[in-house]
């Protein structure tokens, strides 16, 4: 009868170095959406004023298809419902693949946050940046300023 032998230990390789996705945190890609999230006035009732500002608006040309950006401003005093900013972002995102005129992509952001808000008074102003030496900025505004 064989008797077993004690196995050789194996030789220990060195550590591997740990790969970026080890070293860094995971992170979770957001998707562009068309949805505002909203939540309750802190102060309903009372007017007060919040203002967004962002220099990172894109949209397309809706006839040549190139790439339009422009600063966003939207001030409005909020009712019972102020807007998330992380949902305004991302809503802003769902713009850089869709072709509008200025004057209809300015419009259709007062539309949307005034349905989503019902503030007292709202203003989107869409400063696009020159475009054949031409700075077009476009003022929307609903309701009236308390």
């Amino acid at each position: 009868m064989a008797t077993a032998r004690p196995k050789k230990p194996t030789p220990k390789t060195p550590a591997q170095k740990p790969t970026l996705g080890e070293v860094l945190p995971k992170y979770v890609v957001t998707r562009p959406t068309g949805e505002l999230d909203t939540f309750r006035s802190p102060r309903p009732g009372r007017p007060f004023e919040i203002v967004f500002d962002t220099e990172e608006f894109t949209c397309l040309c809706p006839l040549t298809g190139q790439p339009d950006f422009a600063k966003i401003r939207i001030a409005y005093q909020p009712d019972q419902l102020c807007v998330e900013s992380k949902s305004l972002k991302l809503y802003f995102w769902s713009f850089r693949d869709k072709g509008a005129f200025h004057e209809a992509v300015t419009n259709q952001i007062l539309d949307d946050l005034v349905k989503a808000t019902k503030p007292f008074w709202m203003r989107v102003e869409g400063d696009f940046l020159i475009r054949g030496g031409i700075r077009t900025v476009i003022i929307a505004e609903h309701g009236t300023k308390k």
